[in-house]
């Protein structure tokens, strides 16, 4: 072969001039920008050693969290005052129900004062009439011997036989005996313990006291009694004072204490009405 002859080359083509300026520019900057950055850094940067958390709570949350609070601290004093409205309440209930107790109470006593009251004054209306009574009477009635009036005109009843003659001189036997409150005899006896002795004589064992003595037998009218009808002052179930018909238009009964055990005219103190046991 010729030497002029045309022997391909091994040589890289040329690049083109263009893409090589674009390069370089490029790697131009990359290196301006780390030389930028290691200029601006510290010479002998320390290594991080705090970890710097930032805030993650924004500005709206920590509205609704305030919100909340506010809200259930209200609730809280809602519940509190809620409490003392309870406790005063159930207080005041206390406090009413022991002055309508008291109130109660007081009610009673004075009812009980105005009874007690009501029942003395009769009581001393009643004695007050009776001494009158007594009284008026004890000048017509003496003889010159000065027996009383009482026991000198009392004939017994013809018409009182068996039991109701015993019930009848029982009675008649103890005029002239004293009259004390709650007597019961020998020789001191009230109204119904005179009564109740009397019957107890012939085995009738009565109740005590005049109330219920007023109604322990059969109601007999003023104008159909007997020897041995008890007689009483008041109305019955409620009476005050009880004595013993004997007959002839007379009783026999324990008045008061000025006079004790008496027999008396019926037209005396008319009774309220009688009662026959026997």
């Amino acid at each position: 072969m010729s030497h002029t002859a045309l022997i391909p080359s091994h040589r890289k083509p040329r690049r083109n001039a263009s893409k090589t300026a674009l390069r370089a520019g490029v790697a131009g900057g990359v290196l301006s920008t780390i030389a930028v950055a290691g200029a601006a850094g510290p010479a002998h940067a320390e290594p991080v050693t705090q970890t710097i958390e930032m805030p993650t709570i924004t500005a709206g949350l920590s509205t609704t969290v305030a919100a909340s609070a506010e809200a259930t601290q209200q609730v809280a004093l809602d519940l509190e005052t809620q409490a003392h409205e309870d406790a005063a309440a159930t207080t005041a209930a206390k406090a009413a129900k022991k002055a309508k107790a008291e109130a109660v109470r007081k009610d009673e006593a004075k009812k009980k004062a105005e009874a007690a009251a009501k029942a003395k004054a009769e009581a001393a209306e009643r004695a007050s009439r009776t001494a009158e009574r007594t009284t008026l009477s004890a000048p017509s009635g003496s003889s010159a011997s000065g027996s009383s009036v009482s026991t000198a005109s009392a004939p017994v009843s013809s018409s009182a036989t068996g039991s109701a003659a015993s019930v009848v001189a029982f009675v008649q036997a103890q005029v002239g005996d004293a009259y004390v409150p709650g007597g019961t005899g020998p020789n001191s006896w009230d109204c119904s313990g005179l009564v109740q002795a009397a019957f107890r004589t012939v085995g009738v064992d009565l109740p005590r006291v005049s109330q219920s003595q007023s109604t322990a037998g059969t109601q007999v009218g003023l104008g159909n009694l007997q020897p041995g009808d008890i007689l009483y002052w008041g109305s019955a179930g409620s009476a005050y004072h009880v004595g013993v018909y004997v007959g002839g238009g007379q009783f026999v009964g324990a008045q008061n204490s000025s006079t004790g055990v008496v027999q008396r005219p019926l037209d005396y103190d008319m009774p309220t009405g009688a009662v026959r046991i026997l």
